[in-house]
C-alpha cells in the first residue's frame, strides 16, 4: 500500500521547494488567505497521521507534499510534547512554546532532510520560510492539542499519544538528546 500523498496541488507560491498552501488559521503570518471551503494541509496531514508514520520511504510527487512530510514530522514533535500533560491547559501552552521554540531550517546542519529540501536562496526567502513555518506549527499544534485532548473526561486520547513513538520515514525534527 503506497503512502498518502497531499492532493492540494493548486498553489502559486513556493518558498525554497516547500509550497506555500492556504491555511485556516488564527495565527497572523504570510500564509495565503484560505477561501474555498475544502480541508487545508493541516487538515489533510492530520487525516492521514496514522497511515503515513508507518512509513519509512515516502515518494515526494509535488511541492506540497514536502509541506505534508513538515507537518507529520511535526505532529510526532507534539505528540511527545502532550505524552507529558494532564491537561488540555497546559497541552495548549505546550504547543504554543514548541512552536515558537528555535527549529532549523532546510539547509541548516540540524534539519533532518536536507537532501529533499531546498535551501533558501536568500535571507528574506528564509525569513519567509520560517515566519511560514512557525504559523503552520503554531496552528498544527492548536489542532493536535484539540485531537489528543477530545475526550469525555478531558485526559489525553491515548489512540493519539500512541503514536508519539513512531518516526516517519525514520526522521526526527529534534536533534538527538533534545526533548
Amino acid at each position: 500500500m503506497p503512502a498518502y500523498h497531499s492532493t492540494l496541488t493548486d498553489f502559486n507560491q513556493c518558498v525554497g521547494n516547500i509550497a506555500m498552501l492556504p491555511i485556516k488559521t488564527q495565527y497572523r503570518g504570510p500564509a495565503p488567505q484560505f477561501t474555498t471551503g475544502e480541508q487545508d494541509i493541516i487538515e489533510e496531514a492530520l487525516y492521514y497521521f496514522k497511515a503515513n508514520v508507518f512509513f519509512r520511504t515516502y515518494e515526494i510527487k509535488s511541492e506540497a507534499d514536502r509541506l505534508l512530510i513538515y507537518i507529520t514530522l511535526y505532529i510526532t514533535e507534539c505528540l511527545k510534547k502532550l505524552q507529558k500533560c494532564p491537561t488540555k491547559a497546559q497541552g495548549q501552552n505546550e504547543m504554543y512554546s514548541l512552536a515558537l521554540a528555535k527549529f532549523d531550517l532546510p539547509g541548516e546542519a540540524g534539519f533532518p532532510l536536507n537532501s529533499v529540501y531546498a535551501k533558501p536562496q536568500s535571507q528574506n526567502e528564509a525569513d519567509l520560510m520560517k515566519n511560514y513555518l512557525t504559523q503552520v506549527r503554531q496552528e498544527t499544534g492548536l489542532r493536535v492539542c484539540e485531537r489528543v485532548f477530545n475526550t469525555p473526561d478531558g485526559k489525553p486520547s491515548k489512540w493519539w499519544l500512541c503514536f508519539s513513538k513512531k518516526r516517519f520515514m525514520d526522521k526526527s525534527l529534534t536533534a538527538l538528546g533534545q526533548s
